[in-house]
C-alpha cells in the first residue's frame, strides 16, 4: 500500500438487510485533503498485511461475479467509481441476510501506484461496523468542555480487500482481511467477494504443512506403531526443513525428512487423500513462504500432553527422550545437559 495512492473514494451506509435497515448511497466522491490522505491510507493498509491471497470466482461465468465486473469497470474507466461503488453496496447489503452482519460504513476506493517501475492499479473495499468512542475538549467561557462522540476505529479494520489490478483472466489477485463477528460465517468473502485462496508459494507452504500436521497425528498411529514422542519428531523435522529451505521438493522432503519406504508411500497416498478431500492441488516443487512458515510454527507446536499434570515441549533431538512402563504407571525419560 506504500506504493500507492488515493484517487477516489465513495463513502455509502449499508444497513442489514435481516434488521430491515436499508442503505443510504451518497451521490458525491468524498473530498480527500492531505491529512485525511495519511489517515485513511494507514487505515487502508491494514487490510495488506498478510501474505495470503486471494482471486474472486464464479462457479459459472467470472464476468457474473459482481464485484469481479465492477471492479474491471473501474480498472477501465476510474472516473466511473461512484456509479460502480453504488452497485457494490446494493451487492453487499443483498448478501447482509444474516442477523448478526451489523450495518455500517462502506467506502470503495481507487488507488494508483507503482510496482517494480510498472504503473498498478487497485480498488479497496472497506466495511467498518464497530464504533470507538472518544473525548474531545473545546473552549466554553473561562473553561473547557468534554464531548463524548463516536466514530470509526481507525486502529482496526472490520473487513476489507484490496483488488489489484493484476491477473485479471484467474479473478484478480486480492488481500482480504475479515474480522466475522460470532455467527456470521464468512459472508464477506464466500458470499459478498465470492473469492478463494490463490494457489501460490503462500498457500503451497501453509497447506502442505497443515497435511504434514494432519499425517501425524491422524495417518501415522493408524498405520505404524509410533509415540507421541515419534509424532512430535515428525512435526519437528518437517518445521526444520521448512525453514532450512527456501523451496520445497517433494522428493526431497520425502528423502530427508520421511526416510523410510514404508512411511513415504503411506505419505504419498495421504498427500492424493488430502488433495481429493480438499479439492485442491498441491505443487511438489514450489517456493517456501516465509510468512507461511511462521503462521504455521504457531500451529505445528509439537506438545506431548501427559494426564492434567504435565506438558512435554519437544524441539530437537528425538533421542533425548525415551518411553516406558513401570510398576508405578507409564513414564518418559529425557536427557539433558543445562537447566534453566
Amino acid at each position: 500500500m506504500n506504493a500507492l495512492e488515493l484517487k477516489y473514494l465513495a463513502l455509502h451506509k449499508v444497513g442489514s438487510k435481516a434488521k430491515e435497515v436499508s442503505c443510504f448511497l451518497s451521490k458525491n466522491l468524498l473530498f480527500i485533503d492531505e491529512n485525511m490522505q495519511t489517515v485513511l491510507s494507514d487505515y487502508f493498509a491494514l487490510a495488506s498485511k498478510s501474505e495470503e491471497m486471494f482471486q474472486l470466482y464464479h462457479e459459472e461465468m467470472l464476468d457474473e461475479n459482481v464485484v469481479f465486473a465492477c471492479a474491471s469497470n473501474i480498472f477501465e474507466a476510474p472516473e466511473t467509481l461512484l456509479e460502480q461503488s453504488e452497485t457494490l453496496a446494493q451487492h453487499l447489503f443483498d448478501k447482509s441476510e444474516h442477523p448478526n452482519i451489523k450495518q455500517g460504513e462502506f467506502f470503495v476506493a481507487y488507488f494508483e501506484g507503482e510496482l517494480d517501475d510498472e504503473p498498478l492499479q487497485a480498488i479497496g473495499l472497506f466495511k467498518s461496523e464497530n464504533k470507538e468512542i472518544f473525548l474531545q475538549s473545546e473552549f466554553q467561557n473561562d473553561g473547557l468542555s468534554l464531548l463524548c462522540q463516536e466514530g470509526i476505529a481507525t486502529r482496526k479494520l472490520d473487513k476489507g480487500c484490496i483488488i489489484y489490478n493484476q491477473d485479471r483472466e484467474n479473478g484478480y489477485a486480492l488481500s482480504v482481511v475479515d474480522h466475522a463477528n460470532r455467527g456470521e460465517a464468512l459472508f464477506w468473502i464466500d458470499d459478498f467477494l465470492q473469492a478463494r485462496q490463490r494457489r501460490d508459494s503462500y498457500s503451497n507452504t501453509h497447506d502442505v504443512l497443515s497435511m504434514c500436521k494432519d499425517f501425524a497425528i491422524k495417518e501415522l498411529p493408524k498405520q505404524f506403531d509410533v509415540s507421541r514422542a515419534d509424532q512430535a519428531d515428525f512435526l519437528n523435522r518437517s518445521m526444520e526443513f521448512f525453514k532450512d529451505n527456501d523451496r520445497f521438493k517433494m522428493q526431497d522432503f520425502a528423502q530427508q525428512v520421511i526416510g523410510q519406504p514404508e512411511v513415504i508411500d503411506a505419505f504419498d497416498q495421504y498427500t492424493c487423500q488430502y488433495q481429493d478431500q480438499r479439492g485442491i492441488a498441491l505443487d511438489d516443487d514450489f517456493a517456501i513462504s516465509e510468512g507461511a512458515v511462521k503462521k504455521q510454527s504457531r500451529a505445528l507446536k509439537s506438545v506431548i500432553k501427559l494426564d492434567k499434570n504435565f506438558h512435554i515441549y519437544v524441539h530437537g533431538n528425538r533421542n533425548l527422550i525415551e518411553q516406558g512402563e513401570d510398576d508405578r504407571g507409564k513414564f518418559y525419560k529425557v536427557y539433558y545437559q543445562e537447566e534453566s
